[in-house]
């Protein structure tokens, strides 16, 4: 059921519809590091095949109006926009906080609006520069009231270039209708948890609340309301948990999906979930020290047969898609891994694939076979 809910199980059109998958998905998270490709085009690639990368960045940010727009939801996060109305609720909450973690300026936020109003979308740069000084942190004033205008929701982000975000007005991009929707916190949460419980098909409370980053709290109260139902699941701590009615309608069958995943997929994000629903622990090691890794930089899980079963660290140079490490469950997992990795090259560019370490070791030379 959650394979189904996220789109890996089941016949769809090859280089389909973008646009229909996030809209499926209610989220796919950003994320700056780039290996094969960013996470937010590795996404639909996992689902759909070697859909173009032009068309995925069309497919976000092409369209006028809108059809998705960046905000904080399980973190940096590309959304449809049918769901900006209900992220009203952290709009407010942020703007009653008063202020991120840098003091603002009033002024600045003054003057980016009256900018943006007279001269157009525009980048952190354009509108004077996003650093005060060499450190990460240390933002411009401009960089801080676009920041801030963005959180509270006087500003969008419905595009990027070059990695930087491209600042709007929202009645500028919006579709019509969008704009006059004032859902109360309570709405807004039910159909959040709604949604989340959509694109996992079954869930526990934890699940739906990492979703979008909601409180347990907030989830309990309003669940019932969701549109979803209570279920029991055999193993499960408690048995609880809730389900999307259309995913009890029928069995959960069809071809499955090979393909690598990032490791900020939806399908996984969650560690706790993928480890209770898959037997897999997976971990982002891009942030350990290099001697402290033991999978590798940027990790993506092998999926086949419906089942986790591989890890590979995959880099490019130049027109060879090298796997740095990489480690398999059985011998049966062999093909299936070649037949992942040979597609993702041919996907980004590639057309020779490079090994280096495997384990089990005694797994190398058959593989390589393979991708000879």
């Amino acid at each position: 059921m959650a394979l189904r809910a996220q789109g890996f199980l089941g016949v769809r059109p090859r280089h389909g519809d973008v646009s229909g998958l996030l809209r499926e998905l209610g989220a796919v998270q950003l994320d700056t590091i780039s290996v094969l490709a960013r996470s937010h085009e590795l996404v639909p690639y996992a689902r759909l095949g070697a859909v173009g990368r032009a068309a995925v960045e069309r497919a976000y940010w092409g369209y006028r109006p809108a059809q998705a727009f960046e905000y904080w939801s399980h973190a940096a996060c590309v959304l449809p926009t049918e769901e900006w109305p209900f992220f009203a609720f952290r709009r407010r909450a942020i703007r009653e906080r008063g202020r991120r973690w840098h003091r603002l300026s009033e002024q600045a936020c003054a003057e980016v609006l009256i900018r943006l109003k007279t001269e157009g979308p525009m980048t952190a740069t354009d509108l004077g520069g996003a650093k005060a000084g060499s450190e990460w942190w240390d933002w411009s004033d401009v960089k801080i009231a676009v920041e801030w205008l963005l959180d509270i929701g006087e500003v969008i982000c419905v595009e990027r270039r070059g990695w930087r975000r491209v600042y709007e007005l929202p009645e500028r991009v919006l579709p019509p209708g969008l704009l006059g929707q004032d859902p109360d916190d309570e709405e807004c949460l039910t159909r959040l948890v709604g949604f989340a419980g959509q694109a996992l098909g079954v869930a526990t409370i934890g699940d739906l609340a990492d979703y979008h980053r909601l409180k347990q709290v907030d989830v309990k109260r309003v669940v019932a309301g969701s549109g979803l139902v209570p279920v029991r699941v055999g193993g499960w701590l408690n048995g609880v948990a809730w389900a999307d009615p259309r995913a009890l309608a029928a069995p959960a069958r069809g071809r499955h999906r090979t393909t690598l995943l990032s490791p900020f997929d939806s399908l996984i994000w969650d560690r706790r979930r993928t480890s209770r629903i898959f037997g897999f622990d997976h971990r982002l090691e891009a942030y350990t020290p290099a001697p402290k890794r033991v999978h590798g930089y940027f990790t993506m899980p092998l999926l086949t047969g419906g089942r986790l079963v591989g890890r590979v660290d995959p880099k490019r140079s130049g027109r060879t898609l090298v796997a740095r490490q990489l480690s398999v469950d059985s011998g049966a997992v062999i093909e299936p891994m070649a037949g992942a990795l040979i597609e993702a090259a041919a996907w980004v560019g590639c057309d020779n694939v490079v090994v280096e370490r495997v384990s089990p070791e005694q797994h190398a030379a058959p593989l390589r076979a393979l991708l000879a």
